[in-house]
């Protein structure tokens, strides 16, 4: 199983604690944060790691390599001179993926069976399929529609009847590329948009809750969770 992680962004939010850090490399409890995320994945037998990488990116490939020390494997997709968006980056990371994918934020700290998941998804023929949790607003903002096994919209915008949010795990068909453009900055909410409208995006609940870094609130909720070693349900 191959795991493509979004850690390219410029990370606005943190302001000052992220100004010289790329968010990946925030500091946990003694190791960066994508440590604690690779850590996780190996758990899992997840060990083909795509970094689509961007802001300060040097300090990322300086600490990690290519991954033999965290007992994975690591290549390196990097966004270039101007920010692609986490979608552009995928796009721009195609000539190393396998048919079949996941990818993961930057800044999520989940609990997926993965192995699970891919069993589902192989077996459907579509081209996506979004991990996703019923958060009810509880933990960030719920921007999905969920219905019989499908994401039937996705939007930033939210509505009463959106009590889904995103998990932070996708799994895609490689051909799912094939709609996005080249060298352009290419949005979550426009790829899942299309798919969605095509009938191509499988839903796959997960019960845990999930953990960000993407706010200094949650980062120092996800610093509690490590600390404590439990969860704050």
């Amino acid at each position: 199983m191959q795991m493509v992680i979004l850690c390219g962004g410029l990370a606005t939010r943190l302001g000052n604690i992220a100004k010289n850090t790329p968010k990946s490399m925030i500091p946990v409890q003694g190791k960066p944060f994508l440590e604690h995320q690779i850590e996780q994945l190996t758990k899992h037998q997840v060990k083909d790691i795509i970094l689509c990488v961007g802001h300060l990116s040097e300090k990322i490939e300086t600490y990690f390599g290519n991954g033999k020390k965290f007992d994975v494997n690591i290549q390196y997709s990097h966004d270039g001179d101007k920010p692609l968006g986490p979608i552009g980056a995928l796009k721009k990371a195609e000539p190393f993926l396998n048919d079949v994918f996941f990818t993961m934020y930057g800044d999520s700290y989940v609990f997926v069976d993965y192995k699970k998941v891919y069993s589902h998804f192989i077996n459907q023929d579509k081209l996506a399929m979004m991990t996703v949790y019923n958060n009810h607003n509880k933990h960030d903002k719920s921007n999905l529609i969920v219905k019989n096994g499908k994401v039937i919209k996705y939007s930033e915008t939210k509505t009463k009847d959106m009590t889904y949010i995103d998990y932070g795990v996708n799994i895609y068909k490689k051909k799912t590329l094939d709609i996005i453009p080249k060298n352009t900055f290419f949005s979550t909410k426009d790829l899942y948009t299309n798919l969605a409208k095509q009938n191509q995006l499988l839903a796959f609940e997960i019960k845990k809750r999930f953990y960000h870094i993407g706010s200094p609130e949650s980062l120092e909720e996800f610093r509690n969770y490590i600390k404590n070693g439990k969860e704050d349900v």
